[in-house]
């Protein structure tokens, strides 16, 4: 196994095409193409193309197989990948070296075939196209462009090689490659329905007719000039010049990329010093322009390339690595308002910089064509997205697209600075991953309820939702969570950071959703709820809060007897007490304690239990303490006293005794219930101004990226890296702060500047973090660390005292709902298993879902609530993942349907993959699929080289197959009984040899 591809002859991609199609419905592994519907066509270079988008320069358009998919799906624009003189195994290409999460990253720069190698695979992707339009209806046979792309210096250029590679793809009728397509499709033609011999003979054998020029970072501009010169004059190519974002100018760039939220991104100004000027460009573009037209050819610009930036964190191998994607946008429909300006809208542009389904129509709007793409199509759906894209720009008006329109343009660069699709999430994206190597077989997962604390059963709750079985729904929730209104509410959504759909587009809202389940499910379900039986095994729960009612409802519904001590007038501690009403209304909460009284708990409130021994004494044999953190947390400040932000709330909340706050409010702290002192003081009358004082940026505070968002959106006004000192006479004194090196929790260091800011207060409200009341522990003699927290079995969490346990906020101090619900389980198992010796009774039947009903869903972008639509945005991966199939550029991950299985299975060809890492970044788990799912090897050199549990076929008549299973090589010969292999392994041989011969 190396990382080099190896080319698939013409004959075995037709075969491959021809019976995947026929038995299998697809191309390459894909399902969903776009066919043409009218005859709407724009030119270019003298020819039609129907749809101005496709894929760009990349590794999208370095192999047959790849072109041929994006064509399917509705791509009509091909910028082949860059050859230069130096290829093949002479290129230097690091591996890993693609990084596609959010923005793009690469180390790549050309094809890495050899030229010839390359030439061959463009003619054999053309032939293939031109046979596919006809045979499948897709579009008119002259409906696509193919457009070249050479780099990087004068000499490499103008060099035999590549002038080879040039003057073959204007006319390829004397190739060798050429000539073996037309003899195989002339003697193959009753594997076709709609393709005669006149069809085949009538193919154009001229690709190409067009070049895009890229040149290296710091190429002259004489150079660059005389090369164009020299693609116009000598070889008689319409002719765009790839431009750098370097010419807006380093602070421009800076300025930009930090608004937008990518101040991390690391790059100097060295490139934009070396790279062409703008006050050079201009004057050249004009000449070319003009001897362009003279010799009756195109000149135009390609906006932009790839943006150099340097390598910090290990991201890829190397020293500097090539920005794209959204990050990249913003600067490139800068650039082009700013040359388009330049030329009166007359410079012939093509786009490529962070182009998806979410801004397509606008680029096009603006009469920017054709569009290329690589960024979106490394991410999830793959070459499906370009479906999407290619039907919404069927929509669109194709008149009057020969000049831009510049005042649209400068409108969307306007638009494109709080376009949220672009901008970077404020908080560092968490790891989808799972801690866990990918299995063999049966690798689908959904990594949703993997994130969840209490691994709630996600998508088969949002699949009854879709159905409208919205009781089944709910019983589906409570099995786990006895809290769907509260959850469904104010839930911290571990899950959604985990969801495959953030890198599509955003998490499903899965909380909305299992909120609707409870809303239009609870009254089926409260007349359904009976009072289990209970034993004579009795159990105390001091503390009536989110965590003491699951660990209660959790204990009754075993049969449990339970009573709650609760020191207040009501359920629900903080929630109810604290948190303020515009964030989870009374209603919600009270829904859910009913939920536990139909179970039969008792409940006393207003009874503050403080001796162990006295519960002991009333015969509760296991007693939890789930008391919450309401302790307040020490404000480092001189001056005059300051208010505890639960104090605050709960007062706010009780509105006894109503509170005058003054004018200005200022906030100390980034948590969560920070937010909520700064939203609910904002919503007071009277109030003016909320200040939120952070000795840090948003990106390194502590709340959830959803809570920073709404109180921004009420118009909290955040004062960032300032630190407090003192407050009097309606004055904070903050010192000012700047951020260093990370400390140990990977935050970095507020550094004190020495300068002092002076921020209104007519109150000032610590949010500083709560603490835990240690006393109650103390007191009954419960070992506690040094912050206070109860010493626990991490397996039962059972104290140092015999049965009684600890849970919620007084173990970890403050934590989320989610959490308590977690730890309240784990304490009922312990509990459950000591008494009954059985686990807990949780009863959820798993069903696999309709895959094609699923793929058709994958490639399609939306964001935004849809109400009780957004169940149809759920991707069911606990059904079908298959991330790995979707992000390979070359279809090295091939999805296969194995007999006697629902699921589908994956295999890796290894002839396909060139290792560039981007499965390794979509897996859900933490592995990498081009090294540990189960592999096809080509040839006997491979199989060995490699390490990969996988097979190769020794003899396909005689179904004779090699195997390495962790380690050991066995030769087996399928057709006979055996026991050699695991009964899984066997199956997908068995398939892959008969069912998927043609990947053989």
């Amino acid at each position: 196994m190396g990382d080099r591809m190896t080319p698939i002859p013409f004959k075995d991609l037709m075969e491959w095409i021809i019976e995947e199609y026929k038995n299998h419905g697809k191309i390459f592994g894909v399902n969903k193409f776009y066919k043409k519907q009218d005859d709407k066509v724009l030119e270019i270079f003298g020819e039609k193309i129907e749809t101005p988008f496709g894929p760009a320069a990349g590794p999208h358009t370095q192999l047959a197989q790849n072109i041929i998919t994006a064509y399917v799906c509705g791509c009509r624009f091909f910028e082949l990948k860059t050859v230069q003189t130096l290829d093949g195994e002479d290129l230097p290409v690091s591996k890993p070296c693609i990084k596609a999460e959010d923005e793009g990253y690469n180390v790549e720069w050309s094809t890495e075939l050899r030229v010839e190698e390359a030439y061959e695979e463009y003619v054999k992707a053309w032939v293939i196209l031109k046979l596919l339009s006809k045979e499948l209806n897709l579009g008119s046979d002259d409906g696509f462009v193919f457009n070249m792309s050479v780099g990087y210096d004068f000499k490499g250029i103008s060099s035999s090689k590549i002038d080879n590679f040039i003057l073959g793809l204007k006319d390829v009728s004397n190739s060798s490659i050429w000539k073996e397509c037309m003899e195989y499709t002339l003697r193959n033609l009753d594997k076709f329905n709609n393709i005669d011999k006149d069809y085949v003979s009538n193919i154009s054998p001229k690709v190409s007719s067009s070049i895009t020029l890229s040149t290296l970072h710091g190429c002259p501009s004489q150079e660059i000039e005389r090369i164009a010169e020299y693609l116009i004059k000598e070889k008689g190519l319409n002719t765009y010049i790839k431009c750098n974002p370097t010419l807006l100018g380093y602070d421009f760039a800076r300025k930009t990329l930090d608004a937008m939220g990518y101040d991390y991104i690391s790059f100097d100004d060295h490139h934009f010093k070396n790279d062409l000027q703008y006050e050079d460009a201009v004057p050249m573009f004009k000449r070319l322009e003009t001897l362009a037209e003279e010799n009756g050819l195109s000149f135009g610009v390609k906006l932009t390339n790839t943006f150099p930036v340097y390598i910090k964190n290990n991201e890829l191998p190397g020293e500097e690595m090539y920005m794209s994607g959204k990050s990249l946008y913003l600067l490139t429909i800068a650039l082009a308002s700013k040359l388009s300006k330049d030329f009166d809208g007359q410079l012939k542009i093509s786009y490529s910089g962070g182009a998806d389904a979410f801004n397509i129509e606008d680029i096009f709007e603006t009469g920017i064509w054709p569009i290329t793409m690589a960024t979106t199509l490394l991410k999830i759906g793959g070459y499906k997205r370009c479906v999407q894209i290619a039907e919404k720009l069927r929509k669109l008006d194709y008149s009057n697209k020969v000049f831009i329109d510049n005042e649209k343009l400068m409108g969307l660069k306007e638009k494109s600075l709080k376009d949220i699709h672009h901008l970077k999430d404020i908080k560092p994206r968490g790891s989808r991953k799972i801690n866990s190597k990918v299995p063999l077989v049966d690798c689908f997962i959904a990594s949703c309820e993997k994130g969840c604390p209490i691994n709630q059963d996600i998508p088969e709750y949002i699949s009854l939702v879709e159905e409208g079985k919205h009781l089944e729904a709910l019983k589906v929730i409570v099995e786990k969570n006895p809290l769907p209104f509260i959850t469904g509410t104010i839930c911290s959504h571990a899950c959604m950071s985990k969801c495959t759909r953030n890198f599509s587009d955003e998490s499903v809202h899965i909380r909305n959703i299992k909120l609707q389940a409870a809303e239009k499910g609870y009254e089926s379900l409260m007349r359904e709820m009976k009072e289990t039986p209970k034993s004579n095994v009795k159990a105390a729960i001091i503390g009536g809060g989110t965590t003491g009612i699951a660990a209660a409802y959790f204990l009754a519904r075993e049969g449990i007897n339970v009573t709650i001590f609760e020191k207040r007038s009501s359920l629900g501690g903080i929630v109810s007490h604290v948190i303020p009403e515009f964030r989870i209304p009374s209603e919600r909460i009270h829904k859910d304690i009913e939920l536990l009284q139909s179970l039969g708990v008792e409940v006393k409130l207003n009874s503050e239990q403080k001796s162990i021994d006295d519960l002991k004494r009333q015969g509760y044999k296991y007693i939890l303490v789930a008391i919450g953190a309401w302790k307040p947390g020490k404000l480092e400040l001189e001056g005059e006293k300051v208010i505890n932000a639960i104090e605050f709330l709960e007062k706010l909340k009780s509105k006894n005794p109503a509170l005058n706050l003054g004018k200005n409010v200022v906030v100390v702290g980034g948590g969560n219930t920070a937010m909520d002192a700064a939203r609910a003081a904002k919503r007071t009358p009277g109030v003016e101004n909320v200040y939120l004082v952070y000795r840090r940026t948003k990106r390194y505070m502590p709340a959830h990226e959803e809570e920073l968002k709404l109180a921004l959106e009420d118009g909290v006004e955040f004062k960032e890296l300032l630190s407090p000192i003192k407050y009097s006479q309606g004055i904070l004194n903050c010192e000012v702060m700047k951020l260093g090196e990370p400390d140990e929790s990977g935050r970095r260091m507020p550094v004190p500047q020495g300068k002092w800011v002076e921020v209104p207060a007519d109150l000032v409200i610590s949010a500083v973090g709560e603490k835990i009341e240690e006393k109650l522990f103390i007191e009954n003699n419960i070992d506690i660390d040094n912050q206070g927290r109860a010493v626990v079995d991490k397996n039962t969490l059972e104290t140092s005292v015999e049965r009684v346990y600890a849970a919620g906020d007084g173990l970890y101090g403050p934590s989320t709902v989610v959490d308590g619900i977690a730890q309240a389980a784990k304490f009922a198992r312990a509990v459950v298993l000591e008494e009954m010796h059985r686990d807990l009774n949780i009863n959820v039947q798993k069903s696999l879902k309709n895959i094609d009903n699923i793929e058709n869903k994958r490639g399609v972008l939306e964001m935004g609530y849809l109400g009780e639509r957004e169940v149809g945005r759920c991707l069911q991966c606990s059904t079908v993942c298959e991330a790995c199939v979707d992000v390979c550029p070359n279809r090295a991950n091939l999805s296969i349907k194995v007999k006697g299985n629902k699921m589908h299975q994956i295999i890796h060809v290894d002839r396909m993959c060139n290792e560039c890492g981007n499965c390794e970044t979509f897996c859900p788990y933490s592995s990498a699929p081009y090294r540990e799912k189960f592999t096809l090897f080509s040839t006997e050199g491979d199989f060995q080289d490699s390490k990969n549990d996988g097979f190769i076929v020794v003899n396909k008549h005689e179904f004779i197959v090699k195997v390495r299973l962790e380690d050991k090589v066995l030769e087996v010969k399928l057709k006979e009984n055996h026991t050699m292999l695991p009964k899984d392994i066997e199956n997908i041989l068995w398939t892959v040899m008969k069912d998927y011969s043609y990947v053989i």
